[in-house]
């Protein structure tokens, strides 16, 4: 086991280059089981949720190389006898797990795959993956903590309204419908941008992708596969911390290797809460903000604010002066962190899905325990502001997601450290 010691109160600055989003790498991984050509994946981060995607690839018969230099993965598919199970062993701390039984289904005609595991923010059911892949013609039951799947002849392209918008199942029902015969109008889909990252991917794999309205694509289907050299985009939810990071304890920070576009609702939340910052081409430079100013948002899908920066965004609330809120649409459990930032002195009130923040309230170091992927790097956040020396316990969940971030905050002069216990 490991925790992290921040040591609190040190002025940031100088520079972080941004990571490539995991959020992207899983389902563009996860969609090389359609392929027996070449593949290469660049700009990929190395976190743990990415090599346990790239175990469970190398599990079920791909031939993958990760080059962790180059930050490269490298696929070719050469074997024909592809295991069709994706085991619990192997899916039970990465909830993105279950974006294999698509490709699976589609290219073999049966998968098994475990229900998923990961962060316990909520019950993230999978109902909506399940209902787009039996639209496609697939046969689908549930037995014994497994998704047992079959598609004898194959799955066939139909129009799919999907009952709510999920990252996950448009992922999911994306990636089957490439292989499928036919041709495939998905509606009320998600529209994230690490969404439009995996139809640049299937398109330069030789699928015919068009989205035809905010939450409407159509897909032609294709099993004459052709190689393929991709980038994956740049991880916002990374960026937005890090921005969030330079307004609590920066002098000057910079921030490298993203597009301001992408976060254009959050980069707007931060100026109304009167963050200093400037916007060049592919960098923000953050300054000090002194001065901040309550505000109230709701979590929703892309282009709205997001669920995976609600936690960080909370910590700049503590520091606003006067009360800030924030209602919670997407996931029904993911204010665990608050109990946390009140052991560190936040004044903090869950009501159901809304908190409310009172603030301006001084942090100090306390022992806390991380409870999820952005819980955890919310408690960072406020042991940098904090008095004294925060520990951070269950660090594994920062992990999962955040590629060096202890290393990328200590070049920017922040007091962390890693320990084993």
């Amino acid at each position: 086991m490991q925790k992290l010691i921040v040591k609190g109160k040190k002025v940031l600055s100088g520079v972080v280059k941004i990571s490539g989003s995991k959020n992207a790498t899983l389902p563009i991984l996860a969609a090389s089981v359609l392929s027996d050509k070449k593949i290469e994946i660049n700009n990929v981060p190395l976190v743990k949720d990415v090599i346990t995607m790239s175990e469970l690839l190398k599990h079920i018969g791909s031939d993958i190389r990760v080059n962790s230099k180059k930050k490269k993965i490298l696929i070719h598919n050469k074997k024909r006898n592809f295991k069709t199970v994706a085991p619990y062993s192997l899916l039970k701390t990465m909830r993105a797990g279950v974006i294999v039984l698509g490709p699976l289904l589609s290219k073999f005609g049966k998968a098994t795959v475990s229900l998923p595991g990961g962060c316990a923010i909520g019950t993230r059911p999978v109902d909506v993956h399940l209902f787009g892949l039996k639209k496609l013609g697939a046969k689908i039951k549930i037995k014994n903590g497994y998704i047992l799947a079959e598609a004898k002849r194959g799955l066939f392209g139909t129009t799919i309204k999907l009952p709510s918008i999920s990252v996950g199942a448009t992922e999911n029902v994306i990636i089957a419908a490439s292989y499928a015969k036919g041709t495939t109008y998905i509606k009320n889909c998600a529209c994230e941008p690490e969404i439009k990252n995996l139809t640049d991917f299937l398109k330069k794999m030789g699928i015919k992708i068009q989205w035809t309205g905010k939450r409407k694509i159509k897909i032609i289907g294709n099993q004459k596969l052709k190689p393929v050299s991709h980038s994956v985009m740049f991880d916002r939810i990374e960026a937005g911390t890090f921005i969030i990071a330079g307004a609590l304890a920066a002098k000057k920070l910079k921030i490298i290797g993203l597009e301001s576009k992408i976060l254009r609702k959050e980069l707007a939340v931060l100026k109304r809460m009167g963050v200093k910052f400037k916007i060049k081409k592919n960098e923000i430079t953050v300054f000090n903000s002194k001065n901040i100013k309550p505000v109230s948002i709701h979590t929703e899908p892309y282009p709205g604010f997001p669920t995976d920066l609600q936690a960080q965004i909370m910590v700049l609330m503590i520091k606003a002066k006067g009360v800030s809120k924030i209602k919670e649409n997407i996931f029904e459990n993911r204010f665990m962190h608050v109990p946390e930032l009140n052991r560190m002195g936040g004044r903090i009130k869950v009501l159901g899905n809304l908190s409310v923040i009172d603030g301006p309230q001084e942090l100090n170091g306390a022992e806390v325990m991380a409870t999820d992927l952005r819980a955890s790097v919310s408690l960072v956040l406020a042991g940098l502001i904090g008095k004294n020396r925060t520990v951070i316990n269950r660090v594994y969940h920062l992990d999962r997601g955040y590629e060096n971030l202890e290393k990328k905050l200590r070049k920017c002069r922040a007091n962390i450290s890693r320990l084993n216990y």
